[in-house]
């Protein structure tokens, strides 16, 4: 269970407390506390089935969760769907278009379950922000996967909704679309857009989110990308040898302030050694490789990706 959770300085656009949501004997989603600012992005990162599309589920208003609270823009997705469907915009994997209809028709259809939209303009701007005024009479059963991804963002924009659902947006795109499909959703979050993305794509996370929540059926972790390299990193070093045995292992193993040795590389003359303290102990780690003839040709203190972070924290709380 997380006790790392970075409040946002701004009112909170969604929030949860101890959101709980059970399917039989199954725990899908395990008291989730989250606080999300106005034009925020927040990445809900983790493994399939570790419950990100459950919980989207339950603040869009569609499912009722078994235990806690959910409030977005203030309202009670259970008590209060449609009002919750009027301020959010969702995308799914699933795009329910008519392949037969144009991109125009298509949405011209989805802007009547709107009220106070004015269907025309709607769609106008929701084809031009999305780069598919072009093709906005070509039928979408001859779009690309990415071209139809645009088309399901431009559906979610055409009640000008302030919060947006985003489910793994960039799921099956080839790098082209999916960086294309990054670059408008960023152009949203400078309209000052508040924003839930599920994914588990850790690159995508770190470029478009400004803080990032662990996840697996609970909360692990949840901060900036930076913070997480840094504060859950864990201190090591690099050192690459002219020569490694075995036995050199075992004996920089047996060292008190040594937590761990490991190979890194085919060759087998790059060791990751994980240190208590790496100030303290760097100085007395260089001393016991000479002192055990060891020849150094580089030792480097090394920088834990945020993927070695998520990864770590995921197999922790799998076990």
């Amino acid at each position: 269970m997380c006790d790392r959770i970075a409040h946002p300085g701004e009112a909170s656009m969604i929030q949860t407390e101890g959101l709980t949501r059970r399917f039989g004997d199954r725990l899908a989603v395990d008291r989730l506390t989250i606080r999300v600012g106005a034009g925020e992005i927040l990445g809900l990162l983790g493994p399939n089935g570790a419950g990100k599309t459950t919980t989207i589920r339950m603040l869009a208003g569609i499912i009722a969760p078994s235990a806690g609270t959910a409030r977005v823009n203030g309202v009670d997705p259970a008590a209060e769907p449609e009002r919750v469907h009027e301020t959010i915009g969702l995308l799914t994997e699933a795009s329910g278009f008519y392949e037969r209809l144009s991109a125009r028709r298509n949405l011209e259809y989805f802007a009547r379950f709107y009220e106070n939209v004015e269907a025309r303009g709607a769609v106008d701007r929701a084809l031009d922000r999305m780069g598919l005024a072009e093709r906005a009479k070509d039928r979408v059963g001859t779009f690309s996967k990415g071209m139809k991804q645009r088309l399901a963002l431009a559906r979610t924009l055409l009640h000008e909704p302030r919060i947006l659902f985003l489910d793994e947006p960039t799921a099956g795109l080839d790098p082209e679309a999916a960086k294309d499909l990054r670059a408008l959703i960023l152009e949203l979050r400078r309209d000052h857009r508040t924003i839930l993305l599920c994914t588990h794509n850790l690159h995508e996370a770190e470029e478009l989110c400004d803080r990032m929540a662990i996840f697996r059926t609970q909360l692990i972790a949840l901060d900036t990308p930076e913070r997480l390299r840094g504060g859950q990193a864990e201190p090591s070093v690099r050192v690459r040898l002219t020569a490694v045995s075995n036995e050199f292992v075992a004996t920089l193993t047996r060292l008190p302030f040594v937590q761990s040795v490991r190979v890194t590389e085919a060759d087998g003359t790059v060791l990751s050694v994980r240190l208590r303290d790496i100030r303290h102990d760097r100085p007395q780690l260089v001393e016991a490789i000479i002192a055990n003839d060891g020849d150094i040709v580089e030792i480097v203190e090394e920088r834990q990706s945020l993927e070695d972070v998520y990864l770590r924290l995921v197999q922790e709380e799998g076990r």
